[in-house]
């Protein structure tokens, strides 16, 4: 009943309210413009021949996620193709990067039933697997409708999502009802994923512990080491608003202890690249700025990393990593990716998107977590200046990582189940 009462008001509101609004991300730069038509289920691509299997995920972590899977998923079944959707700029400019070939990216469309309809009768996908916490009524529905099948992949409910859902139990069953089955993050995701009406759901781990490779471009690396030279250098990674002017206070002292030290940041959204540079040359730091093609010079104190798709190029610049995010309550970024490429990996007090995560590294003596900034400065003067300790973290930070990419093969299995040979 809930979604047929929502199918209903999205159709009548989207020409007065809705409109509006994204007229507003189109103003904002929030929307592609010249692929828009893709957003009212009106897609320019014809429909590839074979089984197309269809991924969706909200925004860049959840697509880089599925990657190690589309690869394995089309190594398995030679004939088919993989479309993938996502809702953001950011995410599609990633996607037309690193998708392999017989896969392609198109953006969702806005949940309205007119443009799911549009948009499953061009795509008539075999199968649906929905990486993404946001589940859109409008969609969701008529997928069921087509009586194709719908696994939800990676699925994570955090504590306050979980107590949300229990007051309004009977929209979640209705929207959980949709899918064939459920996979969890972790064990307490499934638990809950059940407890709030899914039909079936387990966990047999959690897919981003077997990301591939982040890809680095050589020449690029090349030219920045010569920049660097031997200064010693860390990545302040996936930053978000005020961490940088937190780090930016210590860094002077930082470098009376780790002399002509260089400092990478790479935020989260590198829009924000101009202003932090700002920031901190108010503080008097001298920075380059990496979207205007500033060089690295030897006065340079900061490099901002202001650009989509280079993270593989900075992890494999800097052997110490700091994730953010994770500074301010926000609950962290992905801490996986940095350990993979044999970083040490540090992390602040706000890790709370990554509890599963978070316990297995620190049973394995993976990762450092630190309190707030004061004990990452010292933490970075310490594994700058002890190479041993450098190293012993590294290696357990790569050795756990590694070793978690056995979930891939059981999720591989359960999902082929549902592809009709």
């Amino acid at each position: 009943m809930f979604i047929k009462i929502y199918n209903a008001l999205i159709y009548l509101l989207y020409p007065i309210a809705i409109r509006g609004y994204i007229n507003k991300r189109k103003e904002k730069g929030k929307e592609d413009i010249k692929r828009f038509n893709e957003r009212i289920g009106r897609p320019k691509l014809k429909r590839p021949e074979g089984k197309l299997i269809w991924f969706h995920g909200a925004s860049v972590g959840e697509s880089i996620s599925m990657l190690p899977l589309i690869s394995k998923l089309l190594e398995a079944y030679p004939q088919a193709h993989v479309m993938v959707t996502t809702g953001t700029t950011t995410s599609a400019e990633i996607m037309a990067k690193r998708l392999p070939e017989r896969a392609f990216h198109q953006y969702i469309p806005i949940d309205n039933p007119a443009f799911a309809k549009r948009f499953l009768k061009h795509w008539q996908p075999d199968l649906v697997l929905w990486f993404e916490s946001e589940l859109w009524p409008a969609m969701l529905s008529n997928i069921k409708k087509r009586n194709i099948p719908l696994i939800l992949v990676n699925g994570r409910i955090s504590n306050k999502s979980f107590k949300r859902w229990q007051q309004f139990d009977f929209i979640c069953k209705e929207l959980l009802d949709c899918f064939s089955f459920c996979l969890g993050q972790s064990e307490e995701d499934a638990y809950r994923l059940r407890v709030l009406g899914a039909k079936e759901a387990v966990c047999l781990g959690n897919l981003k512990y077997a990301g591939l490779p982040l890809p680095i471009d050589e020449k690029e690396k090349a030219s920045l080491e010569k920049q660097i030279g031997n200064r010693p250098v860390w990545l302040f990674a996936s930053t978000h608003n005020d961490e940088e002017a937190k780090l930016g206070r210590y860094l002077e002292e930082m470098e009376k202890s780790v002399p002509n030290i260089l400092t990478i940041i790479a935020p989260r959204h590198p829009q924000r690249g101009t202003e932090i540079a700002q920031t901190l040359q108010d503080m008097g730091l001298k920075t380059a700025l990496r979207s205007a093609k500033e060089k690295i010079t030897d006065k340079t104190q900061v490099y901002i990393a202001n650009t989509i798709g280079e993270m593989g190029l900075w992890y494999s610049l800097c052997p110490i990593v700091f994730i953010g995010g994770s500074l301010i309550p926000h609950g962290g970024q992905n801490f996986i990716e940095p350990s993979r490429m044999r970083d040490a990996t540090l992390v602040g007090p706000y890790m709370h998107n990554f509890t599963e995560a978070m316990s297995r590294a620190k049973k394995a003596d993976a990762i450092i977590q630190v309190n707030d900034v004061v004990e990452l400065k010292d933490m970075v003067i310490q594994l700058m200046n002890n190479k041993e300790f450098l190293e012993a973290k590294r290696s357990l930070a790569y050795n756990w990582a590694t070793s978690e990419n056995k979930v891939l093969d059981g999720i591989l299995e359960k999902v082929k189940g549902y592809i009709q040979e």
